[in-house]
């Protein structure tokens, strides 16, 4: 049991990593070079926030022994770069529908994949529920577009 957890997990961990980092093919060179920036700066936020709700356990990863670069860090290196530039391409200059697209992502991330997550034995939520991880996410959609303003402002100017 122990080595088949392990191997899922891996397995896992290459997929979150892989997958939205071959779809930024199709995003356009001249997008990664403009969106690139912010998506990095509020990455490197995420990974200290996971930091942080490793530190407080907000959730569990099923897996032992637990290792930051292989339970959290994936999550940040994979999906998040890549989904904020696909994010930024199709709604930055519309802060509504950036809005809007942000709440679908984090919403279909919070109450369909993490459940999905917790069937298959990746990881659980411990010290909050769906709703919170929700808003755990959801607020640095709003630091990830005001770190664009500001290089934007700061690209014109």
């Amino acid at each position: 049991m122990f080595y088949s957890k392990r191997k899922r997990h891996n397995f896992f961990n290459l997929f979150l990593i892989l997958i939205p980092w071959l779809s930024t093919l199709f995003i356009g060179k001249r997008y990664i070079k403009r969106y690139f920036g912010s998506s990095f700066v509020i990455s490197i936020y995420e990974i200290i926030s996971h930091i942080y709700g490793r530190k407080r356990k907000y959730w569990k990863f099923y897996d032992k022994p637990k290792s930051f670069i292989r339970d959290e860090l994936p999550f940040d290196v994979g999906p998040y770069i890549p989904m904020s530039m696909w994010l930024l391409k199709y709604s930055y200059g519309n802060f509504k529908k950036y809005v809007f697209y942000n709440v679908l992502a984090n919403g279909a991330f919070a109450f369909i994949f993490m459940p999905l997550l917790k069937r298959i034995k990746i990881i659980k939520l411990d010290r909050l529920n769906y709703f919170q991880f929700f808003i755990y996410i959801h607020y640095k959609a709003y630091l990830l577009y005001g770190v664009q303003y500001l290089i934007e402002k700061i690209k014109k100017g």
